[in-house]
């Protein structure tokens, strides 16, 4: 009996009596068949080493924020105790805020002596999106008993200014 296709036997679309008994058979896999899996013997590998998989791999935190507006301008906060200011890294662009740092570890006790491990160590950062403009050059952060604390201005789209036209010399 000849082997149905994949789309045959996916689709039902060639009656064969015999349809049973293919499904049935054993199916020995080899180099010459069609569902066989080519294996890749090249220099260069996709698949990490066995070495690579048994180092931890360092999982980046999500910073938390609170976001809120006023009139005037969008507000950002954030807590980032046990990271000094120096440690922060704040980037802006005019509907952007990204914020990373590093939050050091004092370890005090072995692994083993810990009853609960909740605290989060090591590098976060958090990127949002501004829902309106903000003028980059007026922003400030400040950071108070672990609290950070941006304050973005908003672009003033209302805003308008009389331009008076000069008379160019000839």
């Amino acid at each position: 009996m000849k082997k149905l296709s994949f789309l045959q036997r996916l689709t039902g679309s060639i009656d064969i009596p015999d349809y049973d008994e293919v499904l049935n058979d054993e199916h020995g896999f080899g180099d010459d068949d069609e569902m066989s899996v080519n294996r890749y013997d090249g220099e260069e590998s996709e698949w990490p080493d066995q070495a690579d998989l048994d180092e931890p791999i360092e999982q980046e935190g999500e910073l938390p924020v609170d976001m809120y507006h006023t009139g005037e301008e969008i507000v950002i906060r954030a807590l980032v105790a046990g990271v000094t200011p120096g440690d922060l890294d704040i980037a802006i662009t005019r509907d952007m805020v990204t914020i990373k740092g590093t939050r050091q570890e004092i370890s005090e006790a072995s692994d083993d002596n810990y009853y609960h491990r909740e605290l989060f160590w090591g590098s976060f950062s958090r990127t949002l999106l501004l829902p309106e403009e903000i003028l980059i050059d007026e922003a400030d952060a400040q950071e108070k008993h672990g609290l950070l604390e941006i304050r973005l201005p908003k672009v003033d789209k209302d805003r308008s200014t009389k331009l008076k036209v000069r008379v160019s010399p000839k």
